[in-house]
């Protein structure tokens, strides 16, 4: 089991950037795959970018691909987003996701994600 928070939201203008940050607990977090995922009020909770158990491997989604980059350290137990140039429609509650894993496999659905954060929120205004 692992236990998530998030940190680092805020209110950011367009095209600037904010780096988001996930805390894990326990002493098992290098098993994991972890993902960012994100909900605007009313829509569904969407992809942003997932990183394997090991840090080798890493994708993003096509709204944010070229201007977002996922990281981990696994002796902080830590994993965090970068985003930059950001946009109005970035505005949303972004989520830490942990997904039982240690292969190079990643995962773009909710369904495959056990463990989730409280969420932090992003808005950027125009």
């Amino acid at each position: 089991q692992v236990q998530l928070v998030e940190s680092g939201g805020g209110l950011v203008q367009a095209g600037g950037s904010l780096r988001l940050s996930c805390a894990a607990s326990g002493r098992t977090f290098s098993t994991y795959a972890m993902a960012w995922f994100r909900q605007a009020p009313g829509k569904e909770r969407e992809f942003v970018a997932a990183i394997n158990w090991s840090g080798g491997s890493t994708y993003y989604a096509d709204s944010v691909k070229g201007r977002s980059t996922i990281s981990r350290d696994n002796a902080k137990n830590t994993v965090s987003l970068q985003m930059s140039s950001l946009k109005p429609e970035d505005t949303a509650v972004y989520y830490c996701a942990a997904s039982q894993t240690i292969g190079r496999t990643l995962f773009t659905g909710t369904s495959f994600y056990a463990y989730w954060g409280q969420g932090t929120q992003v808005t950027v205004s125009s």
